[in-house]
């Protein structure tokens, strides 16, 4: 999905984003737009910084400098109600799930509700239930994290990022550790939820079967230069980009031996 002149106007805006830690920057002046709808992937080499520039876009971080708008709103630095408005439109789902141990699959889900909402004990557990349903773990509510797979816990974090509807998830790394059937299969979910929920994506990962599956843009983040590399359609940059780099990585070959 590219963005046009006709397109609604983005959802997320990152604008010229400096990050880093003890005054060093890590990534400088990142600037790009996601739409709505769309399934945007953040990859690049180890260490390049993919994971903390999506920390950064969800507010666990403040950057050096610039901002990052959400639906609109500026929502870097901005606290209070302004800040918990923004925050209601965005679920996370964390490397390896992040699951609380000691509760059942239903009360992990049920744990957003909680924080946002006034409902009634009655309401969350339907809306928890109904969340696990769409993911395909209706019948594991009372399931303990340890009693269920990698996968099924990878599903159950999804959904207690969409236990207030919201119109964007983050997932960071939602393949890691997983084996090739069951990362497909969450693939698939992804796919799923984006087309019948309308649900923007933004993915940090750098399995290369996910990328070309899910992804509608990229962006390669470069370790060497702190900014971006390429983006665009994945399929677009294996095949036709003009930097070597960037065809290696996609077409998973080595360096050359110097």
């Amino acid at each position: 999905m590219q963005p046009d002149s006709q397109s609604p106007p983005p959802i997320i805006q990152v604008r010229d984003l400096t990050l880093g830690f003890g005054g060093t920057p890590l990534l400088a002046h990142l600037s790009f737009d996601i739409a709505p709808g769309e399934i945007f992937v953040i990859l690049g080499g180890s260490g390049c910084g993919k994971s903390t520039l999506l920390k950064h876009m969800i507010g666990l971080y403040e950057p050096m400098a610039g901002e990052v708008v959400i639906g609109g709103e500026v929502f870097t630095g901005t606290e209070g109600q302004a800040r918990r408005d923004i925050l209601r439109r965005f679920g996370v789902m964390y490397q390896m799930g992040a699951l609380f141990g000691s509760m059942t699959l239903l009360e992990n889900v049920r744990l957003p509700l909680e924080e946002f909402t006034d409902l009634p004990d009655e309401a969350m557990d339907l809306v928890a239930r109904l969340k696990l349903q769409l993911v395909g773990l209706a019948g594991f509510e009372q399931h303990m994290p340890a009693e269920i797979s990698g996968g099924m816990q990878k599903r159950a974090a999804i959904a207690r990022a969409m236990a207030l509807d919201p119109d964007i998830l983050f997932l960071d790394e939602p393949s890691a550790g997983l084996d090739p059937i069951t990362s497909a299969e969450l693939d698939q979910l992804i796919l799923r939820l984006s087309r019948i929920l309308g649900i923007t994506f933004v993915v940090v990962t750098h399995e290369l079967p996910s990328i070309f599956t899910i992804a509608d843009r990229v962006i390669m983040l470069d370790k060497e230069t702190r900014g971006i590399l390429a983006q665009g359609d994945p399929a677009h940059l294996r095949d036709h980009s003009e930097h070597p780099w960037v065809r290696r990585f996609f077409n998973r070959e080595a360096t050359e031996a110097s």
